[in-house]
């Protein structure tokens, strides 16, 4: 199993970065684990046109999935030149279609994802495959918006994958044993952050780390406004590295 970062910033972009965008490579496929602003640049500096055979968007957060948008654009620009761009099966939140429908009425056009995407809602805490590796979602806390911690195996090796949390039971159950916990840390102290909860400090990102007897750490969405002990791992755009 291969990860490739394609872009780690949090909410607003990191100088030069992209947002929030996990390239997963299997033997048996790949997977895209979030989409956000300037992800799809990242992916086409590699290829002409990415092809995954599956994308996964853990929330409806702009910088996690806002470059689906650019997508549709740039699919229908190859379209209509004559040619076929390849159709990515997209998973998405209980009730993500009818949000992509209402975002497409604002944003272009009503079914503008579901033609370009092979969309599916996923279910929290039921397995599904995805891009060759065996996904199981949780819901974890982040403010009012419904969010997922990813779990994704290939029945070898695993990934766990926080996408916007704050501190939970559910979120450590998901990392549980994985052997690389990719996990949030954009708060520089949780006392500042609101209620309900929706990300971690760095110290709060170790401790789940810690409690869920995951193997590795690289800690993401992290703003460069806040310090980075180099004791520590982090993601930055562009990294790869095998799980």
């Amino acid at each position: 199993m291969k990860l490739t970062v394609a872009g780690c910033s949090p909410a607003w972009p990191n100088p030069g970065g992209a947002q929030s965008g996990y390239l997963v490579e299997t033997a048996a496929g790949t997977v895209l684990l979030d989409c956000g602003s300037g992800v799809l640049a990242r992916l086409r500096a590699c290829q002409p046109w990415p092809e995954p055979d599956a994308i996964v968007i853990t929330h409806f957060h702009l910088d996690h999935w806002g470059d689906l948008v650019s997508w549709v654009w740039g699919a229908n620009y190859l379209r209509g030149d004559g040619q076929t761009p390849h159709r990515p099966a997209l998973w998405v939140p209980p009730g993500g279609r009818g949000q992509l429908e209402r975002f497409g009425s604002l944003l272009g056009f009503r079914d503008m994802f579901e033609a370009v995407f092979a969309s599916a809602e996923y279910t929290p805490d039921v397995a599904f495959e995805a891009g060759g590796c065996r996904i199981t979602a949780s819901v974890v806390p982040h403010y009012r918006v419904e969010a997922h911690a990813l779990r994704v195996t290939d029945g070898d090796r695993t990934l766990a994958y926080s996408g916007d949390s704050g501190p939970s039971v559910a979120l450590v159950s998901a990392a549980s044993e994985a052997d690389l916990f990719l996990c949030e840390a954009t708060l520089r102290s949780g006392d500042l952050d609101g209620e309900p909860r929706g990300h971690l400090s760095l110290e709060e990102a170790h401790d789940a780390f810690e409690a869920s007897g995951a193997k590795a750490l690289l800690l993401t969405h992290r703003p460069v406004e806040l310090d980075a002990p180099d004791a520590l791992a982090f993601a930055r755009d562009g990294l790869v590295l095998a799980v």
